[in-house]
């Protein structure tokens, strides 16, 4: 099947084979065509070009893009969005002052979640959880990782890898897992945290790589939750089943996280809302990507991450929505986008590419998402007729998209 989009005003994100991200200076770009088209055949990109050197196509289907942008589907490298009810009751909490970790500390948070998803089926887990997946496709996201963590027990970890891993088999747009059992310590192990490290070195690792439901582990290692030796000791025996490891760091306050994943070898560091210079050399050449996440500094009130001193001193970033019900109930990642201009003083073309190839790279897909180029999926948005690209984050809350297309094939 052959589809071609024609009358595109500005194609954007443009980037030729075999880059994986952008490092440093490189993030200022975005490649640019005007007055193009697109052609997309068995789902890829097939090629592209300018209208005036476009041929006819009679077996394709044709997308008028009626002057509109059309750019890379967003991706989101860091989202929690298999998760039971809400906890709008926190809400309040927060309203009243109380912190995350005071909300945690009574019992709130991460538990309040595992309690919720203990007591929901497999089948209204996943009802619940396409609704999200749905929503954020809608908002033009064409890839996301999606962490368990509110299990906290062997069966119910499993119960929402097993609903991720449906999730994979039957959404249009590209999913990746992520084995976070070590996001808290469950409530039957209250005071006994080695006893539950021990739960998930020796229990859950071996389950979930034996149905191959993980593509990453995870780590949350801050303030209150897991220890540097801890997260050593998770991240060492999810290396005897192959499995790369993502780290939660930084997010409440220096931990060591950062270096601990460096160390093993981590895909990504995410959150470093708290951050120094020397995460930054712990990073520099280490091909780690540093992940920052707007919306929960957003929602929590906590420090913006260093993304631009990140950039000065040569590094990437990328930016992800965290979406989940406790810190970050959203997956709009155009906000996302948005936020890194206005909270993180990036440019546009920063944020953009924070949002698209280097958050690609930050989940393992840089090779077939994340930009505009030959042989990589077909997930893009076609936009309204803008002025700029900085449009986009600047007025943020205008609709804009016209289609999302996921493989090659508008959403309905």
């Amino acid at each position: 099947m052959k589809t071609v989009i024609y009358n595109i005003g500005t194609l954007a994100g443009i980037l030729p084979a075999g880059v994986e991200k952008l490092d440093g200076k490189e993030m200022g770009h975005v490649e640019c065509l005007e007055d193009a088209y697109v052609v997309i055949e068995d789902g890829v990109i097939a090629g592209f070009g300018r209208m005036d050197t476009a041929r006819n196509c009679s077996d394709a289907i044709y997308i008028d893009a009626k002057g509109g942008y059309v750019m890379p589907c967003f991706c989101d490298s860091h989202t929690h969005i298999v998760y039971a009810g809400c906890r709008d009751g926190e809400f309040r909490d927060k309203i009243a002052g109380l912190s995350y970790e005071e909300i945690a500390a009574r019992g709130g948070g991460i538990l309040n979640s595992a309690d919720l998803l203990h007591a929901t089926s497999e089948d209204e887990l996943y009802r619940q959880s396409m609704e999200r997946v749905n929503e954020i496709m809608a908002m033009g996201t064409g890839a996301v990782e999606i962490k368990s963590g509110y299990g906290l027990t062997t069966e119910d970890e499993l119960k929402m890898l097993r609903v991720i891993r449906r999730i994979k088999e039957t959404a249009p747009i590209t999913v990746k897992a992520n084995f976070l059992g070590a996001h808290a310590v469950g409530r039957a192990y209250k005071g006994r945290q080695k006893e539950y490290v021990a739960l998930i070195c020796d229990e859950m690792l071996p389950k979930v790589a034996s149905e191959g439901l993980a593509d990453f582990v995870d780590v949350f290692c801050d303030k209150g939750f897991f220890t540097i030796e801890e997260t050593d000791r998770i991240l060492t025996e999810a290396a005897r089943y192959g499995i790369r490891p993502k780290i939660h760091a930084n997010e409440l306050e220096v931990s060591g996280g950062v270096q601990v994943g460096v160390k093993h070898g981590a895909l990504s560091v995410d959150h470093l809302e708290k951050t120094t210079d020397a995460e930054m050399e712990a990073l520099r050449g280490s091909g780690t990507m540093p992940t920052m996440l707007p919306g929960c500094s957003f929602f929590l009130g906590l420090p913006y991450g260093r993304a631009k001193d990140y950039i000065e001193a040569g590094l990437p970033v990328a930016l992800a929505s965290d979406y989940n019900p406790g810190s970050s109930p959203s997956g709009n990642m155009r906000f996302v986008m948005a936020l890194g201009c206005i909270r993180m003083r990036l440019t546009p073309e920063q944020s953009f590419n924070a949002c698209t190839i280097n958050s690609a790279y930050a989940m393992g897909i840089s090779d077939i998402l994340g930009s505009i180029t030959v042989g990589k999926k077909g997930n893009l948005i076609i936009t309204k007729p803008l002025p700029s690209l900085a449009f986009i984050p600047y007025s943020h809350q205008t609709p804009i998209i016209e289609k999302v297309l996921l493989n090659g094939n508008p959403l309905l």
